[in-house]
């Protein structure tokens, strides 16, 4: 059952990615298309100050790197999260109380959403590329990561603390207890952890905001996708699998 579930998991995330890089495309391409313009103008600017200003040469064209480089990398990433949302399904299926296979997909995906991107973003911001300094993309890679993973094993620690709440304080108080257990925590962490900022003052703050909020919906259409391809076809593959199994009995 688990490898019909994960290629399903997998499909899922196919079609998520191709419908996140049309949102990209349309949408996240423009503001950084501003973004290099805004580098390159800084970059001649300061190269008049200082006697000129040679520029590397690009391996890939913006068309490329706006098309098949975006494409892929959005549908590559997308096809594995689809594979991730798929081992977590097949995971919690049965052990976080009755949920429908339609309903804990969506919680699942909103888990992984809120988990994965929404709080690290919180913290760590996306940035249009070209804005922030190379000299720091590794500390604000490492960073990123553990808030990323901090936060996702917050979240199954939380979904635990309910389960095991709801015993004694019922499902619904057990639920918020639990919820506020993960918001307290994941702000403690936050204010652990150092800040970064570094986008220039000059940047157009429009520009930042636009690039940050359609960051955002790129995420939340390729988890929503996910969501609803993977449920109808989780449900219709475990009801046939129930069925079969009351047959046989």
């Amino acid at each position: 059952m688990e490898k019909q579930i994960i290629w399903r998991g997998l499909l899922a995330g196919a079609i998520a990615g191709m419908l996140a890089f049309l949102f990209a495309r349309i949408f996240v391409e423009p503001v950084i298309d501003r973004a290099i313009a805004f580098e390159e103008a800084a970059s001649e600017a300061a190269g008049h100050d200082h006697g000129g200003h040679e520029h590397g040469v690009e391996l890939f064209t913006r068309g490329v790197q706006a098309n098949i480089g975006m494409g892929f990398g959005v549908l590559a990433f997308s096809v594995a999260m689809g594979a991730l949302f798929a081992v977590v399904f097949c995971v919690a299926y049965g052990r976080v109380g009755a949920l429908s296979a339609r309903l804990l997909s969506v919680l699942t995906a909103g888990g992984m959403l809120l988990s994965l991107y929404v709080i690290p973003f919180l913290k760590y911001p996306a940035n249009p590329p070209a804005v922030s300094l190379d000299e720091t993309i590794r500390q604000r890679t490492l960073l990123y990561l553990l808030m990323v993973v901090l936060s996702a094993a917050l979240l199954v620690a939380a979904v635990y603390l309910g389960r095991r709440l709801t015993a004694r304080f019922g499902g619904w108080n057990a639920t918020l207890i639990a919820a506020g257990a993960y918001v307290v925590a994941v702000a403690i962490v936050m204010l652990l952890l150092p800040s970064i900022d570094e986008t220039p003052g000059d940047f157009p703050a429009d520009d930042l905001y636009e690039f940050r909020l359609y960051a955002l919906g790129t995420q939340i259409v390729m988890w929503t996708t996910i969501a609803l391809v993977f449920a109808p076809m989780a449900a219709r593959l475990l009801g046939e699998m129930t069925r079969r199994e009351k047959i046989s009995a």
